[in-house]
């Protein structure tokens, strides 16, 4: 991609750190409408080659050690640097980049990943975050329990009894869709991966100043939008209280235990990124939100022209793996980048 010059006069590398840091828009609009006219920066729309910047969950949650779950990676800097490098990306190639498309993690309190979500059977004590939750069987009934990261049993689990009455469905019911969606993990549809429950602190609650964009990425896209007349696009992922949602492209399981549906694939998002001819990919993290989305993104690639896959570039040094207490997750984000390369991908 051929580099440009113009740069946001506000922007300071060292905001990508700040947590707090938030953009002027209008002194943002202001200056890129100035330069749109003084450089004869041509409107986005009018792009011969259409490029879009996916930029999945570059929320502050993430990308900030105050945010609840800081993604490190091994250098212990990851995010923070992963967002001055995005910044820089898009300023630099701001005649190039036709849409930038931002993905929303966006959370409510009561979901079936976070830690609060679970209580103890019979004494209803709270249930750790990084821990797991799992299905056993035992005298031929299946029942929940909840797992240190060895996979060691550390108690018997059931729902919080909030959780009934919150979603409004009998407590049976819901220990039996619990017990479906783990065992669907286990056993996921053809092409996505096996794994545990993994129950996180509480991120990117909606409202919340952890749930927005990190204030240099939000800065950029900004200026894109005024300076290329273009209009910025966010997705939101996650808000089932039921199933995770790390892809962008769909939930992890779209069933329920009596067979009827609980959700449904983002047909309409996916059709748009691959009418792209060229799809650039960053944000976090690369073992977990981002890799999954390409991995649904490549399914359906593989499903419909696997040459499709050749216009998809991964910004390396633009996302980071999740590094907390007891599980390091880079090997497996490591791993899935190799994959993608092996279809085809561009990993640079």
């Amino acid at each position: 991609m051929k580099n440009s010059k113009t740069v946001f006069s506000g922007y300071n590398p060292d905001n990508a750190k700040n947590f707090l840091y938030t953009p002027n828009s209008a002194d943002i609009q202001k200056e890129a409408i100035m330069l749109r006219h003084t450089q004869s920066i041509r409107p986005s729309v009018g792009d011969k080659h259409k490029i879009g910047l996916l930029l999945i969950d570059a929320q502050r949650d993430f990308c900030h050690p105050e945010g609840s779950l800081y993604v490190a990676g091994r250098s212990g800097v990851g995010a923070i640097e992963d967002s001055k490098r995005i910044s820089e990306f898009i300023y630099n190639n701001l005649e190039q980049i036709t849409n930038i498309i931002a993905t929303l993690d966006t959370h409510y309190p009561w979901q079936i990943f976070f830690s609060n979500f679970w209580v103890k059977k019979n004494t209803g004590e709270a249930i750790n975050p990084h821990t797991l939750i799992d299905v056993e069987e035992k005298s031929g009934r299946n029942y929940l329990v909840n797992k240190d990261l060895g996979g060691n049993i550390l108690c018997e689990v059931e729902p919080h009894p909030a959780v009934s009455g919150i979603l409004n469905v009998p407590p049976s019911w819901l220990i039996n869709q619990c017990i479906h969606y783990c065992s669907q993990l286990a056993n996921p549809a053809q092409g996505r991966s096996k794994y545990t429950l993994y129950l996180w602190p509480l991120h990117c609650l909606m409202s919340s100043v952890g749930h927005t964009l990190v204030g240099v990425i939000h800065e950029a896209m900004l200026f894109h939008a005024f300076i290329r007349s273009s209009q910025s696009q966010f997705e939101i992922k996650g808000g089932h209280p039921l199933t995770e949602n790390y892809s962008i492209v769909q939930p992890e399981v779209l069933t329920r235990f009596d067979g009827k549906m609980l959700a449904e694939r983002n047909v309409k998002f996916l059709k748009h990124l691959l009418e792209h001819d060229i799809v650039v990919i960053g944000g976090q993290a690369s073992s977990h939100c981002v890799a999954s989305s390409i991995d649904d993104i490549l399914l359906e690639i593989l499903a419909n022209d696997k040459t499709l896959a050749e216009k998809v570039y991964i910004l390396r040094d633009c996302t980071s793996a999740v590094v907390v207490p007891g599980a390091d997750f880079t090997d497996q984000a490591e791993a899935a980048l190799a994959r993608f390369e092996a279809h085809g991908m561009h990993i640079v």
